[in-house]
């Protein structure tokens, strides 16, 4: 191990704590291979212990004001925004996102506290109009409303591609709206997380509202999901994984919350800006390496101009600067990991084998790291599995379509549907597309990343249940409550 690197402890019950049998887990930087950190590998003991102290806080921390959410909630979004380049440099370091990207992160992280805060003062019900309805007799003496109150404990599971905003998206609202809070952070990267927790608690986060748990996610997340002292799960990650807790959260009737896989298309029509569309599609397909949920991941081009666009992606794509993610120019980092650099590997020669042309990339750099060339394929078919399977890698497959009505049932064959984009000078033809594609939002002349922190962002399909967005988030993760007084 790296004698650079750090020793961090979970966040447990009010205290920070080893794993109940002391055992740990390295943290490596995948783009040099080291060991820069460890944290503890935690069990279903951990887990258990918890859920078993936020049982026990919950009548306490639902007391809290809305006020004093606001308050604490406001000082943590200011002291990440003291700490963004030092959150940015745990990102780079653990999760191998270049490191603008990274500020950008920590700049979000930022702002998502911050529209948390506002929303803590927002949360209500509904007045109804009982003497609108005829039934039950009597309504016209009768105030009826509702409230809405925390649900209880959440459980928030984050991921490691945004291991900073995402556990935010999760864990601001879930306090916002005046529950206690389990994190567990995905275990490539847990370092952030547990700075984020340290932050919440200098800005006033009642010890009892958090905890950290780190640790793999078949024993501490499925301890925590199936735990009767947990009523909400919020997940970000794989569609195998959230199908599983979804399962395992059903069972007990949990509220669930899931933010899964993608196979997000874009779609360039005969009549697109190609300067404009070549740049977006880029930059969606390759930023930070292709791993995330809702890069573009099918390139459905119009077969009038599928070959020059394929050709001017290519050749934009071949100057991006693939290097160590902890330099200024640097464009695309490493991939995760090792296992995940070789399914992108099999992807891209599976594709080859079937007849696809690699136009630039295709292969692992040398040296330490997990980097991989950004590649652009050609002549892709609808049957590839680098078509159908998320490469969560920089592949960006281009298919040749002969008419809006095939690239709209391409787009809809997959089993996914998070995001999705179109590109034509026509908006009124764009905007018929954009109804007909099955997903959760269609970007019309914009990159299928884009999210907005407090507007509704999840899927359809397999790619997601509920929604995330602060304001959203906090709906999913409150009960609704109705209150009749009857005044006759």
């Amino acid at each position: 191990m790296s004698e650079k690197s750090m020793a961090k402890r979970m966040f447990i019950a009010g205290e920070w704590r080893d794993a109940s049998n002391g055992e740990t887990m390295a943290v490596v930087n995948p783009a040099t291979e080291d060991v820069i950190a460890t944290v503890p590998k935690g069990t279903e003991a951990d887990a258990k212990a918890a859920a078993d102290a936020a049982q026990d806080a919950k009548k306490r921390v639902h007391k809290v004001t809305a006020w004093d959410r606001y308050q604490f909630l406001s000082k943590a979004a200011r002291l990440l925004e003291e700490h963004q380049e030092e959150m940015a440099r745990l990102i780079t370091l653990e999760a191998g996102k270049p490191i603008r990207d990274a500020r950008i992160e920590a700049r979000r992280a930022v702002i998502t506290f911050t529209y948390a805060a506002e929303e803590a003062k927002r949360i209500y019900g509904e007045v109804f109009p009982p003497d609108a309805y005829p039934l039950p007799p009597g309504n016209e003496n009768r105030i009826v409303f509702s409230v809405r109150e925390p649900i209880g404990t959440v459980v928030c599971i984050s991921p490691f591609n945004f291991p900073l905003n995402l556990l935010c998206h999760k864990v601001a609202p879930a306090l916002a709206a005046g529950n206690c809070v389990i994190a567990k952070p995905t275990s490539e990267t847990p370092l952030v997380a547990i700075r984020l927790v340290e932050l919440l608690l200098e800005a006033g986060v009642p010890k009892d509202a958090v905890q950290i748990v780190t640790g793999p996610g078949r024993t501490v997340g499925n301890a925590l999901v199936e735990s009767p002292n947990t009523e909400a799960i919020t997940f970000t990650g794989s569609t195998q994984i959230g199908t599983q807790i979804a399962s395992l959260g059903g069972k007990r009737a949990k509220r669930i919350i899931l933010e899964m896989g993608g196979m997000d298309p874009v779609i360039i029509l005969d009549d697109a800006d190609l300067p404009r569309a070549v740049e977006a599609v880029a930059r969606a397909t390759f930023g930070l390496a292709g791993q995330v949920c809702i890069a573009s991941k099918r390139i459905l081009a119009a077969e009038k101009i599928a070959d020059q666009f394929s050709g001017l992606l290519a050749d934009r794509v071949s100057k991006f600067k693939v290097a160590d993610p902890g330099q200024e120019d640097t464009d695309i980092g490493p991939v995760i990991s090792a296992s995940s650099r070789e399914f992108i590997h099999t992807l891209i020669m599976e594709a080859k084998a079937s007849g696809a042309k690699v136009k630039t990339g295709g292969d692992k750099l040398p040296g330490k790291g997990y980097f991989y060339k950004p590649t652009v394929l050609a002549d892709v078919t609808s049957d590839m599995r680098v078509m159908q399977d998320e490469p969560f890698g920089p592949i960006g497959p281009v298919q040749s379509v002969a008419s809006d009505e095939e690239a709209v049932e391409i787009a809809n064959s997959s089993m996914y549907g998070l995001q999705s984009s179109v590109y034509s000078r026509d908006l009124r033809r764009a905007l018929r597309l954009a109804r007909e594609i099955k997903a959760g939002g269609v970007m019309i002349n914009d990159p299928t990343t884009i999210r907005w922190d407090n507007m509704p962002f999840g899927g359809v399909k397999l790619s997601g249940l509920g929604r995330e967005g602060v304001r959203y988030a906090i709906q999913e993760m409150t009960e609704t409550k109705l209150i009749n007084m009857n005044l006759a």
